[in-house]
């Protein structure tokens, strides 16, 4: 019988736990197990790393390989059946806890012409990104959305929504991205479907949108109490031209291109306490330089195609695929034209990390800025 090792941990460091195993203390670790305790320093360098040490892998999922097995879920399922007719996409580091990446979920939902999911509601923070079709809708605590292509919607943690698409819509295919990994882990999560499974729309369809997504102004007299964004849908088009606008006057970040933000048009913060997003724009024939960021990143490209490296992986990329950026690594992205910008859209994590101070960003300093490729 093999005897467990107990010192698999100790550095010759010093401030480090360097411990060795003894007959005698490997007797007394086993009698402190039958107690339901254990010695801090057998394991103290695993559980305080010198730095974050993620299980999650740099990944990328193609849509062309995914949109067809997408699709079967038409014939396979009903929403009816499966609450929501999604393929999550797994991450082969986060297996335990379905996430894409770190603490965060994603998967690609798909709805025909005439369907509409049971109104529902979760401790999780959720978002929608179009990806295909028309006449898609959310509906969130009253207030009906609709949806094209790359728009964004919020469904806040704790609010009632359902998705569905109109009758006279056509198969619509959209990223879900939501904390569920998180909530699990702080063993906070729940879980209510609404008793009339639907919700009354209590607000003109896109009232979030014509109050609050009218750009440098603010509805006179308004009010919001409520700790996510008033504006719950952020549309294409006035995105896109904000990055166009924004790219004529600056020289961007030397390591995301041209990026902005997803705001609360109230506060100025993150759209949802949990989650944030932001669109980015690569010029033609653009490289950023790499760096590191405390936060998993979940990208998708809504336009172009181009290239990342991730931690000394080059990923390529076209309009629809997914790829992941997991904490603490090194990335850099790059616009494969010479003639069209490329735009990635993300959602991260970086609300919890800014509010618990343990946001820190670190630039590759090496090879003027690009990181080697691992063969």
């Amino acid at each position: 019988m093999t005897t467990k090792a107990y010192d698999s941990y100790r550095e010759d460091r010093i401030g480090r736990a360097n411990v060795a195993d003894t007959p005698e203390l490997v007797a007394y670790y086993r009698r402190l197990a039958t107690l339901g305790t254990g010695a801090l320093w057998t394991v103290a360098n695993k559980i305080e790393p010198w730095e974050p040490a993620s299980t999650s892998q740099p990944m990328l999922w193609r849509y062309q390989d995914l949109r067809a097995d997408v699709l079967r879920a038409l014939d396979l399922v009903t929403p009816e059946q499966a609450g929501r007719r999604v393929i999550y996409l797994e991450n082969p580091g986060r297996q335990d806890v379905v996430a894409a990446v770190g603490w965060l979920y994603s998967g690609l939902q798909v709805m025909k012409p005439g369907e509409c999911a049971s109104s529902h509601r979760h401790s999780a923070s959720a978002l929608r990104f179009i990806m295909e079709g028309t006449g898609a809708f959310t509906n969130v605590d009253g207030q009906k959305m609709t949806l094209d292509a790359n728009d964004f919607v919020l469904t806040p943690n704790g609010t009632w929504h359902e998705h569905g698409v109109a009758e006279d819509g056509s198969v619509c295919i959209w990223q879900d991205g939501l904390d569920i990994p998180l909530m699990n882990a702080l063993e906070a999560n729940f879980y209510e479907v609404h008793p009339d499974l639907s919700q009354a729309m209590r607000y003109p369809v896109d009232a979030s949108v014509h109050t609050w997504g009218n750009p440098g102004l603010r509805p006179w007299g308004s009010t919001w109490e409520k700790r996510y964004s008033p504006l719950l849908k952020y549309e294409w088009a006035p995105t896109y031209e904000a990055l166009q606008r924004y790219a004529a006057v600056t020289e961007g970040s030397p390591f995301d291109g041209v990026l902005m933000e997803y705001v609360n048009p109230d506060t100025g913060g993150p759209v949802m306490m949990t989650i944030g997003a932001h669109m980015q724009m690569l010029r033609p024939g653009e490289r950023t330089r790499a760096h590191r960021q405390t936060g998993s990143f979940v990208y998708q490209c809504c336009k172009g195609s181009g290239w990342s490296i991730i931690n000394g992986r080059r990923f390529d990329w076209k309009e629809r695929d997914i790829f992941v950026v997991p904490a603490w690594m090194y990335h850099e992205h790059a616009n494969a034209s010479d003639r069209e910008d490329a735009c990635l859209f993300a959602f991260h994590d970086l609300p919890v990390m800014r509010a618990l101070g343990l946001y820190r960003e670190e630039a590759f300093g090496d090879n003027g800025g690009h990181q080697p490729l691992i063969a």
